[in-house]
């Protein structure tokens, strides 16, 4: 009878031992995550890199994670440039992020004289395609894998700065639908990394937000979404699996929520308002800091401002343009 207990207790032993195995099996390994804190711990190399874009790598979480590194064409070499982190929309990529047509960033950071990071989100690819973000409650495998993306971006600015001297007090995050996520996200988890962030069609998919200080926030959103739709909820564009994504959260509700994490007067005021488009800043934020609403009548789920958009989709709103709105955004919040 003891002889079979003891059977039955290492089969029990064995079960559960295989089990964390497979548990653990993502997980980066106790080696793994000592290299990527020697990693982070280096001093910040000089500034020595040409202008252009170019593409690292870095691991993190056990992964290998890249982006494009753009570098202003004119700048002052002994001067620390702002760094924008650029976040492409669910299912694409850096170099999607990095199309000029598109988005506009390469050709606006090189007449303002900033850096763009172009991140690549979590993606099974070899080749980083069809990647996503963790946000919180979106989207994708990312989400499902609950992909460490703010440790990451952390890293990734530790690494810039390895390369290029950046300003401290001005690294900023923008993206696209779940890269706008994101940029809520970080605002949330990150707020002493980033001075201010700016979301296109992604609204707010925090599970729980907790700044550790008070951070300026712009949400651009077109009325005629058709993937976050603009009152809530997720359209019928959003993604052919459904459960990749989650009923979003209205532009109402996401501006409500920054407004009690900023502490803003609740009563925005209009300070833009064009054939097509209109924004609204909040006043009397906390340290500061700014929260304003830009919104376009038409463009559904696109870039305002864009030349091209994917294909079968809608022109994007051409009232205003996102890139030059954010920037001055960016600009403003930083002093």
């Amino acid at each position: 009878m003891n002889l079979a207990y003891r059977w039955i207790a290492r089969a029990a032993i064995l079960l559960a031992s295989t089990a964390v195995i497979a548990q653990d099996a993502d997980r980066p390994s106790l080696r793994e995550r000592l290299r990527e804190r020697i990693e982070q711990r280096r001093e910040p190399a000089s500034d020595a890199s040409a202008a252009g874009t170019t593409e690292y790598s870095l691991r993190h979480g056990g992964l290998t994670r890249k982006y494009l590194l753009h570098i202003p064409a004119h700048r002052d070499p002994g001067k620390p440039l702002p760094l924008v982190i650029a976040f492409h929309g669910g299912g694409g990529h850096a170099e999607y992020m990095a199309d000029d047509a598109r988005y506009g960033w390469v050709s606006k950071a090189d007449r303002e004289g900033f850096a763009v990071a172009f991140s690549n989100g979590y993606s099974k690819l070899p080749g980083g395609r069809f990647a996503t973000w963790n946000a919180g409650q979106c989207c994708g495998d990312a989400r499902d894998r609950n992909i460490d993306d703010v440790g990451f971006v952390r890293a990734l600015v530790v690494d810039v700065r390895r390369k290029l001297a950046i300003d401290p007090t001005r690294i900023f995050a923008t993206g696209m639908s779940n890269g706008g996520m994101l940029s809520h996200r970080l605002a949330c988890d990150a707020a002493d990394l980033v001075r201010a962030v700016a979301s296109v069609a992604g609204t707010d998919a925090t599970l729980d937000c907790k700044p550790s200080r008070p951070v300026s926030v712009l949400h651009i959103h077109a009325r005629d979404d058709t993937h976050v739709l603009f009152n809530g909820g997720a359209g019928k564009d959003a993604f052919r699996d459904p459960s990749k994504v989650f009923d979003f959260v209205s532009v109402p509700d996401t501006l409500t929520r920054w407004v009690g994490r900023d502490r803003c007067n609740p009563t925005p005021r209009r300070n833009l308002d064009v054939p097509g488009a209109y924004c609204e800043a909040y006043s009397g934020c906390a340290d500061g800091t700014r929260l304003q609403l830009c919104v376009t009548e038409s463009g559904g789920h696109s870039w305002p401002g864009a030349e091209r958009v994917r294909r079968g989709k809608e022109p994007a709103s051409q009232a205003i343009d996102a890139t030059d709105v954010i920037w001055a955004f960016f600009v403003e919040a930083s002093r």
